[in-house]
């Protein structure tokens, strides 16, 4: 195995996992996820758990070798798509446990979310070595 594809099938793991764990986390602390689901799409918990489904199934895709270029590129647009409660969160100053946030953190954790969508799509291999597919 190459290092290239010994690093793909480590961060596949690291971030499959990381995802199963935090979606496990959007059942046992539902209302932690709660106040950042935007108003207009109703009942938070039911988002929360639907997300919580996703990120699960997202991670453990992740980690299967056979599933892992679907997943990936999945997992990328999920994070897009979710990134949306971020932004409210960020936009509207929603506290979470009584804390607010400054610029700076919401700024990082947006970089953390682009990371997270370029590692998912060079491990799914959806981005190509030179630029383009041959």
């Amino acid at each position: 195995m190459s290092k290239a594809e010994l690093a793909k099938v480590t961060l596949s793991t690291v971030l499959g996992l990381f995802f199963v764990n935090v979606g496990i986390a959007h059942f046992t602390d539902t209302k932690w996820f709660e106040p950042i689901v935007p108003e207009v799409l109703g009942d938070p918990t039911f988002w929360v758990l639907i997300t919580g489904i996703m990120e699960i199934g997202l991670g453990l895709g992740l980690v299967i070798p056979m599933t892992r270029r679907y997943s990936a590129m999945l997992m990328a647009m999920f994070l897009v798509a979710v990134y949306w409660a971020n932004l409210n969160m960020w936009i509207n100053d929603i506290p979470i446990d009584d804390n607010t946030f400054e610029p700076i953190w919401h700024i990082l954790r947006l970089i953390g979310q682009l990371l997270m969508i370029a590692v998912a799509l060079w491990v799914g291999n959806w981005i190509p070595k030179g630029g383009v597919h041959e």
